[in-house]
């Protein structure tokens, strides 16, 4: 069974945390994990902030491929979780505009002082593939120029 983007969106709501992968310097794969705050609506693009001083910032400015794994709770009676890999290029903004627009209140354990924080970035990555596998069923997903 193929899943349209908005039964991705569905269930993708469920999941807090993905895994962001970048290029790291060296030809390293760097990975750290990423709150999807279960507040978001996937729309083939994803929103994270993070600070100015986080390396993950220095291997976007390198290379903007990134990857992002999403793994979803286990099922009743034994069944497998729903997993999601979507490949995509990340955008760093530096905007308050756009801060205040992706700005969840959860995200003030972090930085206290909110969208004003000093060194504050929103990282947007706009996905051109999602692979989703559930134990069952897998697909994919073209989702370059869906918007």
């Amino acid at each position: 069974m193929s899943l349209s983007l908005e039964d991705l969106s569905r269930k993708m709501k469920d999941i807090d945390f993905a895994m962001l992968a970048t290029h790291a310097k060296g030809g390293a794969i760097g990975s750290r994990p990423m709150s999807n705050n279960r507040e978001v609506d996937y729309d083939g693009t994803a929103w994270f902030f993070t600070d100015e001083t986080a390396s993950m910032v220095s291997d976007m400015e390198a290379d903007s491929a990134v990857n992002l794994s999403y793994q979803g709770k286990s099922g009743l009676l034994g069944h497998r979780p729903f997993l999601v890999a979507v490949e995509g290029r990340a955008a760093l903004i530096r905007d308050q505009a756009q801060f205040e627009a992706h700005w969840t209140k959860g995200l003030e354990r972090w930085w206290p002082q909110g969208i004003q924080t000093p060194g504050l970035v929103l990282i947007q990555v706009i996905g051109e593939r999602a692979h989703y596998w559930d134990g069952e069923n897998e697909g994919e997903i073209l989702l370059e120029g869906i918007k």
